[in-house]
């Protein structure tokens, strides 16, 4: 059989025709990227079939292609859509609270059918979440590209004198971060476009090991981009531009990409406005995506704009500086055409650049480059020798290449020639294609040693209850305070729910939890999540889930925790032995807790384990793998006995277990509870009571009719 694989491009505004390049800062180079990546790959002899899920949107305000749930992309490819949060179309800053639905989504998804894919390729931080829960529930292979990367944006901003707490507010950096912690922990491939990318950037991140990374640049499609131009298309471009230029045969310094700040934009302006030289020889020509009424821009956007429109004020560039409105992909090529036909240039002036895709497709059409001297521009114009790199952030530095790029006639025509023959030679999709397949066909590969292991946990495991829903509650929260009246409630609707299955939470002991549980003379349980989410046991016997601790244990050093943290006494003081685990490991904080958490991970960090700490009540941390939680053993549970998660009602105390509450379960919020995170809150399936402990859970049960369902 063919390979069958799985790519995940979640943010953005996705479909197979008329990419809506540059609407914001969400869909530009990684789109086409995807789009291109998957048809050359449905191309392929060896692969039989490839899927891109993202995002299913319905919004007025954007084209009804992107609430179709399937689009073919032509024989053996589709884009598959899910809901992920609100209908509407979401900037990919607020799609955090929602990744767990879009987990679920996927992980059903695939259960449901007869085969799995050969992997998953999950496509920038959001993305790479979710392919890291999908990958560890299912066993499915994960490869990762982030495309851009937190770690490098933030020290960029930093040094822009942004403020942390404004970039962590604005950018949601601290959750992109950790997404692409878990994402490369988890992955068997890491694919770069750079070897500055694997050397430098992805080298910041705790969970990268360079054993796992290979450097495959992006191929440029031969078919749309060359120097030879197609009948009618210089008109139409020069129609395009017409309304802007008084010296339209002038070359052009050419510069496309989305109207965001990390493309430095401004910094070209200015470059360009204060040269008498360059005004004299040269247009400016910026396509920086479509845009309709101003005021509808998002913030980012809007403000790039004014900043564009206050400098060519300022230097008086009206009729030297060409902005077009809108523009239609098919346009680009042409663009790149007419740009080197008039003898033009291709600038990049971007403060960071990972790759660096337009920079090939400008070559590939004969154009040549200024670049940053930045990240993938680097490696491009080594291969190519098209250009010039320039310090984007020295003004001088930018103007003098700029005024050098076009001045010599013959080194022109050399560095266009140059381009285009290298990237024919180096930088098409077949040879993409052909190097990424052969990377990921030999990191994917399942480990013999791995498929025994877990080949021996399934066996261990005991069939599933004749159960058509699950109850699971809090232990330690849900039920801690003594409540006589609700508990009796409680039991009576338990008894009434015979079809319904019972399952415990607790951070506590198996021995522990069923000995506080016995006090409380509620119906016996059929499963127990135990030991904060490290241990899933079934049966009054608490059989041991040894599937799941094979699977949470990958990378787990429990001593090498202890070591790490001992030097946090004693602020740090170990629980007793009772409270401890295999896999958690339990401290009592002391006085002044505040600042202890992030001493914590720094820790934790620095000895590179994959291990991630929680609080618990203020006062407790538990240290646990970086894969186990409650909320993930529950998904675990529901995939051995086939339940869906639709079928199952999980009640919590709410603080800090808004990974309980989120995704497809039901969900009940109990009276006692803290502040409800905002992407909670608009949760259809999830129920804020107004009691608290076992009669805010009775409330919750008749709410959602739990027990009554047919």
């Amino acid at each position: 059989m063919g390979l069958y694989l799985l790519h995940l491009h979640l943010h953005g505004l996705f479909r197979g025709r008329d990419l809506e390049l540059g609407r914001d800062a969400d869909t530009g180079g990684q789109s086409t990227y995807v789009l291109e990546l998957v048809r050359s790959l449905a191309a392929r002899p060896e692969v039989d079939r490839v899927e891109v899920v993202t995002r299913q949107i319905h919004d007025r305000r954007v084209s009804p292609d992107y609430g179709e749930p399937v689009e073919s992309l032509g024989p053996g490819a589709a884009i598959l859509r899910f809901a992920c949060g609100p209908r509407r179309y979401l900037r990919k800053e607020l799609l955090w609270p929602h990744l767990e639905e879009m987990a679920d989504a996927i992980t059903a998804h695939i259960s449901g059918q007869s085969r799995r894919p050969d992997w998953i390729h999950a496509h920038y931080a959001d993305a790479g979440h979710v392919g890291a829960l999908v990958s560890q529930r299912l066993g499915i292979p994960l490869v990762f590209t982030g495309h851009s990367l937190g770690r490098e944006k933030q020290r960029r901003l930093l040094a822009d004198g942004m403020a942390h707490d404004q970039i962590v507010q604005q950018y949601a950096m601290d959750r992109r971060i950790e997404a692409e912690e878990l994402a490369l922990a988890q992955s068997a491939l890491v694919v770069t476009s750079t070897r500055q990318e694997a050397e430098q950037q992805y080298a910041r991140y705790d969970g990268f090991r360079a054993e796992r990374a290979r450097v495959v640049p992006p191929g440029v499609d031969a078919l749309r981009f060359h120097p030879q131009p197609l009948p009618g298309e210089m008109e139409a471009v020069e129609e395009l531009l017409r309304p802007f230029l008084r010296q339209p045969m002038l070359p052009p310094l050419l510069a496309i990409c989305r109207a965001e700040r990390r493309k430095n934009i401004p910094a070209l302006i200015e470059a360009y406005g204060r040269s008498a030289l360059l005004r004299q020889r040269h247009n400016l020509v910026l396509v920086l995506g479509c845009r309709e009424d101003p005021s509808q821009l998002d913030k980012q956007r809007r403000d790039l704009f004014q900043q564009v429109f206050e400098l060519v004020d300022r230097f008086d560039l009206y009729g030297q500086v060409a902005y077009p409105k809108q523009h239609r992909g098919e346009q680009i090529p042409a663009i790149y055409r007419w740009a080197a036909r008039r003898g033009g240039v291709f600038v990049n002036p971007a403060l960071t650049e990972p790759f660096g895709l337009t920079l090939l497709e400008a070559a590939a059409c004969g154009l040549p480059l200024v670049a940053t001297d930045d990240g993938g521009p680097r490696d491009i114009l080594r291969c190519c020798g098209n250009g010039q790199l320039v310090d984007v952030t020295d003004l001088d530095a930018l103007q003098a290449a700029l005024e050098a790029a076009a001045a010599d006639g013959e080194r022109w025509r050399r560095w266009r020639d140059n381009g285009i023959e290298a990237v024919s030679r180096h930088f098409s999709w077949d040879a993409h294609v052909c190097s990424y397949l052969g990377h990921a066909q030999q990191r994917c590969q399942p480990q013999p040693a791995a498929l025994a292991q877990e080949q021996a946990a399934v066996a261990w495991i005991p069939p599933p209850p004749p159960v058509q829903r699950l109850l699971v509650l809090d232990l330690d929260g849900c039920l801690e305070a003594p409540d006589g009246e609700g508990l009796a409630r409680l039991r009576e609707r338990l008894t009434d729910g015979a079809a319904s299955g019972l399952g415990i939470l607790s951070g506590r002991s198996f021995q522990a939890a069923r000995h506080r549980y016995a006090e409380l003379r509620l119906r016996e349980p059929q499963v127990w999540i135990v030991q904060a989410g490290t241990e899933i046991r079934y049966g009054s016997e608490g059989a041991l889930d040894t599937l799941w601790q094979a699977r949470i244990g990958s990378g787990w050093r429990r001593d090498a925790v202890e070591a790490a943290l001992v030097e946090l006494a004693p602020r740090l003081q170990p629980q007793p032995p009772a409270q401890q685990g295999d896999f958690k490991v339990s401290y009592l904080l002391h006085p002044p807790p505040e600042g202890v958490l992030a001493m914590v991970r720094q820790k934790l960090r620095i000895r590179q384990l994959e291990a991630r700490p929680q609080l618990v009540h203020h006062w407790y941390l538990d240290v646990l793998p970086l894969r186990a939680s409650k909320a993930e053993a529950i998904r675990h549970l529901a995939l051995r006995w086939q339940l869906p998660l639709e079928r199952i009602l999980v009640v919590a105390s709410q603080q800090g277990e808004a990974d309980l509450l989120s995704g497809h379960p039901l969900g009940v919020v109990l009276g006692d509870h803290g502040a409800i995170p905002t992407g909670l809150r608009s949760r259809s399936k999830l129920f804020v009571a107004s009691q608290p402990q076992a009669r805010g859970v009775v409330e919750g049960l008749d709410h959602h009719r739990f027990l009554r369902r047919p």
